[in-house]
């Protein structure tokens, strides 16, 4: 098989499925939280093609629950990560002076703390939840985008059509918004894509600890938590939500790489001579 099938095929494949099931999956007729006593702690088989759970439940349905669980986070953090990020290191760069001072010093304070601990003491502090979990996530994760957006519009604050915009009359919000913004997309696109397996992990660590959904809902961290105390004689409890998770990530990790040297004018310049 070639290079481009394992780069770019496959990992658009898992990406489509991942994505696919989540968005599909609540509107199946499932029902993962069914309690089969009979069947607890069943191996894969014809009857459950991923085996049940400790209660008995199916683990092929709890897994598009979850799958529809990390979606949604994954799509809410980056998204609002991305957006508040932009806008913020975007204004910074634009304005510079005491703004840009004062950003820099608001994102030196968040770097002094791991993120992922930042994140689990936010939570813990919200209390559990979807919605606690992506504002926890989102307030960790918005230094990464404005640090990078701040950067690429000082960069680009001083070429002749923001002069040209700027002799007009144009004020810096708008020449911001309709001048600089578009052109820090393809390394924003990049960021993000790198920041939806970063949330992905990030989001089954944190329902692995109690601090993400709840019980009965499923998430593949709850999962993996759930059947850690079964390792032994129930081994796929932990197998299938860890591999599912990890394939989400190799494959974002993968297209990211792919799509950072799509994107990068300077690899595509040299590959063209």
């Amino acid at each position: 098989m070639t290079a481009k099938f394992w780069r770019l095929y496959l990992p658009w494949f898992i990406l489509m499925l991942w994505i696919s099931v989540a968005v599909i999956g609540p509107w199946l007729p499932l029902n993962p939280n069914a309690i089969n006593l009979e069947a607890i702690l069943d191996p894969p088989n014809v009857h459950a093609i991923l085996g049940n759970d400790d209660l008995g439940r199916s683990v092929l349905e709890r897994m598009v629950v979850g799958a529809w669980t990390s979606f949604i986070v994954a799509a809410g953090v980056v998204t609002v990560s991305a957006v508040g990020g932009a806008i913020l290191g975007g204004l910074a760069g634009i304005y510079g002076g005491w703004v840009d001072l004062l950003l820099m010093r608001v994102i030196d304070i968040f770097l002094a703390f791991p993120g992922i601990l930042l994140a689990i003491a936010l939570a813990g502090i919200m209390g559990p939840g979807i919605d606690n979990l992506i504002i926890a996530l989102s307030i960790v994760g918005w230094v990464g985008y404005a640090r990078l957006i701040r950067v690429q519009v000082l960069s680009l604050r001083e070429r002749e059509h923001v002069m040209a915009a700027i002799a007009l009359g144009r004020n810096n919000w708008s020449i911001l918004l309709y001048h600089l913004l578009p052109l820090t997309f393809a390394p924003l696109i990049v960021q993000a894509t790198f920041g939806i397996a970063h949330v992905v992990v990030a989001e089954a660590g944190l329902s692995f600890l109690g601090l993400g959904v709840q019980p009965p809902q499923s998430s593949w961290g709850a999962m993996i938590r759930d059947g850690a105390s079964y390792m032994l004689v129930a081994p796929h409890l932990v197998i299938v939500p860890g591999l599912a998770m990890s394939l989400v990530v190799f494959a974002v990790n993968l297209l990211g790489d792919a799509l950072r040297d799509r994107l990068d004018v300077r690899s595509f310049a040299a590959g063209s001579n």
